[in-house]
């Protein structure tokens, strides 16, 4: 993440956030639609969650990975509503490991974000004394197919 000679964002009190995430959004082909953007406005303006870095990579087909400008995206979707979202979490080596997620010849939206959401209850577990020992996610394609094993049951039982 960013160093110490870089402005700190001010996120109020720390004792107050909820937890913050990220996530790495892949558009094979550079293909963006745009549709889902007005749902993440919608989470941000019913303060679910808290936009702390939004940042836009491509990766060229020989590996080469550019940081993209809003402007730089085109014109067929509005993204000026994220211009400067940016707290200084994320730094050079955050995208070149996002990147690094990235198929050659797509780009990729970064998110930081706050679960404001979460906030009361992260709160009361710290008051509490409790700490986070550990976090994960299950991708929706391992969900799904643990789904599918449990309705499709190996042969012979």
């Amino acid at each position: 993440m960013s160093s110490e000679t870089e402005p700190r964002a001010d996120f109020g009190d720390i004792d107050e956030l909820g937890p913050v995430d990220y996530i790495v959004v892949e558009f094979p082909g550079n293909r963006m639609t745009g549709e889902g953007f007005p749902i993440l406005v919608d989470l941000v303006d019913r303060g679910i969650i808290r936009i702390f870095d939004f940042a836009f990579i491509r990766k060229e087909e020989d590996g080469t990975v550019t940081a993209l400008e809003l402007q730089d995206l085109g014109g067929e979707i509005d993204l000026t509503v994220f211009e400067g979202a940016s707290s200084g979490l994320l730094d050079g080596g955050d995208i070149q490991e996002a990147a690094a997620a990235l198929e050659p010849g797509s780009s990729a939206g970064v998110i930081v974000y706050e679960n404001t959401w979460a906030a009361p209850l992260a709160r009361a577990l710290r008051r509490g004394g409790a700490q986070l020992v550990a976090a994960g996610r299950i991708p929706v394609q391992a969900l799904l197919a643990s789904l599918d094993a449990l309705e499709d049951p190996p042969a012979g039982e």
